[in-house]
């Protein structure tokens, strides 16, 4: 029976099981609830509006910040149209390669398959920093213990390890309750905000588009899709959800609207609490410390102090929602052959894809290990992981996702095309196609200011050794693809369809033959 690229599914589910459980996701683990909370964690809104914003606002100096935020919702709703239609007839863990492979040819989704994995793996990594760094100063502040932050940022690593091979949906459980107290209290800020505003009154000044100029633009931008980063996930679950059609898409939607307006409001508000005239001076002096400070004046030491701790669970949840999509990332490539078929092995009794698990926990714990070693040694720098481990690998994180996004645009465009249904599905092409072009945009942006984003001088080596790493994951990417193509081609041509795949070699073992 042929294994060709033509053939597709006539129905908007997949076979969930296959011969060799241990090869399947485990399904109907996930609803609607359960798959936002999961993937909202990602966003780690209490991080994004302590650490996030005042960067954006003192570093970057865009005061128009709550605007951007809107601005990029509606590039990535317009983005999520075409990928929540592909989503209905692709259900993959690969998401992103997957449907690039689908759209653009196998080869394509084996160079994506290595961006997503790099991409999302040092988003992980880079939020040990910035978690170490907080919890040694919690210690130093209510213990007076001084606590490297490469001892907690360890622990850390090895109990995401430890969820990592729990059901999913013992993990959105987690994931959920830690989510919506963030929430909870980002919330009660935002009113306290608004109920006391600073000399300015209820400005909306930062809403006016003249609020956007300044060199730091394309930084802000990259700061910005960095705090979108989740939404994008929930196709990778798409195996483990029930009606996974309908609850993925859904899920899209909900998390892009969620995002755009809590952020925009959130942010809006910290320019109310300190009046926008003075918000770029206010963030350039107190950085990460705003949030505390204008809740201590507001809300008062305890409030505070619990604000303090739940900033610390919430990067723990943004860290486990990120090693759960390069686990299934890991898997999926395992199942088709772009990693060894070890990877593409489910623990047995909880479904979870343990191999790819065990191995971003060791990728965490060897770059954890390498910044410990050598990070601060030439100044002794006490900031050094947050300025370096979490900023690095944020940044290069975000350039991936987005190049990722931009490609999916396109890819949903030729996937519906060589379909032949391009015609019924036009509008939905269309917003793809402004989609990716202002992606490609927003990374260009984002690699021409590389070094503002990374805090490096102009001309340094981090300014286009950081954003090459995006650059050899995707040449690497890109050989093994033609490698496979050329010795292994049946592998080939397999990449991107999923339990199809083994659903296709099911009924060819079937077959009599003669």
């Amino acid at each position: 029976m042929s294994t060709g690229r033509s053939t597709t599914l006539s129905e908007p589910t997949e076979i969930r099981t296959y011969k060799g459980e241990d090869r399947a996701l485990r399904a109907d683990r996930l609803g609607t609830a359960g798959l936002l909370l999961s993937v909202l964690a990602a966003s780690a809104p209490l991080m994004v509006v302590a650490g996030v914003m005042p960067t954006i606002f003192g570093v970057m100096g865009i005061v128009g910040q709550p605007l951007l935020f809107v601005i990029l919702g509606v590039v990535l709703a317009l983005f999520s149209i075409g990928y929540a239609e592909m989503s209905r007839h692709v259900h993959n863990a690969g998401a992103f390669y997957a449907y690039i492979a689908r759209g653009l040819g196998p080869t394509a989704g084996a160079c994506a398959s290595v961006v997503a994995l790099v991409a999302y793996s040092a988003m992980q990594v880079g939020v040990y920093g910035i978690l170490g760094f907080e919890i040694s100063g919690l210690f130093a502040t209510y213990l007076d213990v001084e606590l490297a932050w490469w001892i907690p940022a360890l622990l850390a690593v090895a109990a995401t390890g430890a969820l990592g091979w729990l059901k999913i949906d013992l993990n959105a459980k987690v994931l959920g309750v830690l989510l919506l107290i963030e929430c909870a209290l980002v919330v009660v800020f935002d009113a306290a905000a608004l109920g006391k505003p600073g000399p300015e009154g209820l400005s909306l000044t930062a809403f006016d588009p003249s609020t956007l100029t300044g060199a730091g633009l394309g930084t802000a931008l990259c700061f910005c899709i960095a705090a979108f980063v989740g939404f994008e996930q929930s196709p990778v679950y798409a195996e483990e959800t029930s009606k996974p059609h309908i609850v993925v898409s859904r899920v899209m939607f909900l998390g892009v609207g969620f995002v755009a307006l809590f952020f925009a409001f959130s942010a809006w508000a910290l320019t109310v609490a300190t009046g926008p005239a003075a918000i770029t001076d206010a963030a350039a002096a107190s950085g990460p410390g705003l949030l505390f400070e204008l809740t201590e004046a507001r809300l008062g030491a305890t409030f505070t102090d619990v604000l303090h701790v739940l900033f610390v669970t919430g990067m723990f949840a943004a860290m486990l929602s990120f090693h759960n999509v390069v686990a299934r990332y890991a898997f999926a490539m395992g199942r088709e052959g772009l990693l060894p078929a070890r990877f593409g092995r489910t623990n047995p009794g909880t479904g979870a894809p343990a191999t790819g698990s065990l191995l971003q926990t060791g990728i965490a714990a060897v770059v954890v290990a390498v910044f410990a070693l050598t990070d601060d040694l030439p100044t002794g720098d006490p900031t050094a992981p947050v300025l370096h481990l979490f900023t690095w690998m944020g940044s290069v994180g975000a350039l991936g996702v987005t190049v990722l996004m931009a490609a999916s645009s396109f890819a949903v465009i030729a996937f519906f095309v060589r379909r032949g249904t391009a015609g019924a599905q036009v509008w939905r092409l269309v917003a793809a196609g402004l989609a990716g072009l202002a992606l490609i945009g927003i990374a260009l942006y984002t690699v021409k200011d590389f070094a503002v984003l990374v805090g490096a001088e102009k001309g340094s080596a981090l300014s286009w050794a950081l954003p090459a790493i995006i650059a050899v994951a995707a040449l690497g990417g890109l050989a093994h693809g033609l490698y496979l193509k050329s010795r292994r081609p049946e592998v080939h041509a397999r990449i991107g369809l999923g339990n199809e795949a083994f659903r296709l070699d099911q009924a060819a073992e079937s077959t009599p033959h003669d």
